[in-house]
């Protein structure tokens, strides 16, 4: 079948169930799925999906998959998880369960209480419809991109923006394309970090206490409540993306998650102004709420509920209130740290992906200074810099293992083009010899990208990842802790 549009969820979803992708684990829970009221992400009878990151470890010789449990039969169903491929339709999938059920029976584990869960999900994804619009074979290039085009634009319904418009326009005679359109100008930096309607809809909703769901949108008085919270809407905005700034996010180029952006809006929105201590504690806390949400797996699923939760601990421990616990973003156990290795395959961080443009952001928060000009990387020229190889192309390297954020740089574009016909080695003699202050002068400026000079001069591409691999964990420890990190490269 051609397929005009959805080939790629069709790919990812086969891909999926045929255990296809290299540097990623799929699996099932076997834990009964809470039930909850949070809104239109929470839907019942939906199990847990848990994707686990993969990537090879080298130790004496040899290659090893890591995390290694995922490989292990007998330690995924000690954390109650089935391997998604169990459920593909056809023999091939009756046949990855048998031999799961085997290798677990064979240790001393009984999977018998949840056959009928298992036989549940297999024939649900074996008889799911999937809805479609057939053309006959011979439908015209003119034609099929004709009922393209009417699908998507056609008959399209309002967003949540429109819906609190005519809410407002209803309820109080303002109109919120208005004043959105005076934040814009209050705010020039608010337009760098993506639909601004949708930002501001999603501080509005924490800010009246809810999750930023489309079942709150749909609440009759929000357009009022809207209004009530602007003055406090308005200065998140303004001072929390003034700490996005400093923090070395500078815009939608490199934003590592969405939630970001208006979680930490949200919780500015109540920092006194000029509260000396009180202001420092809550720069403290918000910038480890920041990170761990760009460097955990804690917003990968239902971010708006779970972004919501967190909300509602982390306003209260900023306005001095006792809380019971601490939020779930902070739980080590469940939303671990990155390790290197994972840091090590992390893909180019021109794709969507959190973890890629977290480092990157790290390194922007750190200067990135232009290895030529040593012009620092701000909001103003962020979008002229250009994705660069910071250790080139070396050769016997696979093309997958370059493309690697560890790897990369931003760099204005002169000086991209300048490095890309010339090797590392070459082009730090050449910097070298033309900065006034000399090697100390080049130092600096690879530091303030968190490359590590020595390793990147030696030319040896394994050791020059694994030591800015180290160096990102350093700085991914500090920043998730709320604390300045000290790396200490130069």
């Amino acid at each position: 079948m051609h397929l005009l549009d959805g080939q790629q969820r069709m790919t990812a979803l086969w891909r999926s169930l045929t255990g296809h992708y290299d540097d990623l684990s799929l699996f099932v829970s076997l834990r009964e799925a809470p039930e909850s009221a949070m809104g239109d992400e929470a839907v019942d009878d939906v199990p847990e999906v848990v994707a686990e990151k993969r990537w090879i470890k080298q130790l004496k010789g040899k290659s090893f998959g890591m995390p290694i449990w995922t490989d292990d039969d007998v330690q995924v169903f000690g954390r109650n998880l089935l391997p998604i491929a169990c459920l593909r339709p056809g023999v091939k999938g009756t046949q990855r369960l048998k031999e799961f059920k085997a290798a677990v029976s064979a240790a001393g584990g009984d999977v018998t209480p949840f056959d009928d869960y298992t036989y549940e999900l297999r024939q649900r994804v074996s008889s799911y419809s999937l809805a479609c619009l057939e053309l006959p074979v011979g439908t015209g290039k003119e034609t099929a991109l004709d009922v393209f085009i009417k699908m998507n634009t056609s008959a399209s319904a309002l967003s949540d923006f429109d819906i609190v418009v005519a809410q407002l326009e209803e309820a109080m005679g303002q109109s919120l394309h208005a004043m959105v359109e005076e934040l814009k100008q209050r705010v020039p930096a608010i337009t760098r970090y993506g639909n601004v309607e949708d930002n501001v809809l999603a501080v509005a909703a924490l800010l009246n206490d809810r999750p930023g769901l489309k079942a709150t949108f749909l609440i009759d008085d929000f357009g009022k409540q809207l209004a009530n919270v602007w003055p406090r809407l308005e200065q998140g905005f303004e001072r929390g993306l003034e700490f996005l700034r400093l923090e070395g996010i500078l815009g939608e180029k490199t934003l590592p998650s969405e939630v970001a952006v208006y979680l930490t809006c949200a919780l500015w929105a109540d920092v006194p102004e000029y509260g000396y201590d009180h202001e420092g504690n809550a720069r403290t806390l918000i910038r480890k709420a920041l990170w761990r949400a760009c460097c955990t797996n804690r917003y990968i699923k239902t971010a708006t509920t779970r972004a919501y939760a967190d909300y509602r601990i982390l306003a209260a421990l900023i306005a001095g209130k006792p809380v019971p616990n601490p939020p779930e973003l902070f739980d080590t156990l469940a939303n671990p740290l990155p390790e290197a290795g994972e840091l090590i395959v992390a893909s180019w961080p021109t794709r969507k992906d959190r973890l890629p443009r977290a480092m990157l952001s790290i390194a922007l928060r750190n200067g990135s200074l232009d290895c030529a000009d040593a012009a620092p990387a701000t909001p103003g020229n962020i979008g002229r810099r250009e994705y660069h190889h910071i250790a080139g192309f070396p050769e016997g390297t696979q093309e997958s293992e370059i493309f690697r954020a560890l790897n990369c740089a931003l760099i204005t574009w002169r000086t991209n083009r300048k490095l890309s016909a010339t090797s590392p080695t070459d082009y730090i003699r050449a910097r070298t010899e033309q900065a006034m202050l000399g090697e100390t002068e080049v130092r600096q400026r690879l530091a303030s990208h968190i490359v590590p000079y020595a390793e990147m001069s030696a030319g040896d591409y394994a050791k020059f990842m694994e030591k800015r691999a180290a160096l990102m964990v350093e700085a991914i420890a500090a920043l998730c802790d709320g604390a300045e990190p000290n790396l200490g490269i130069s």
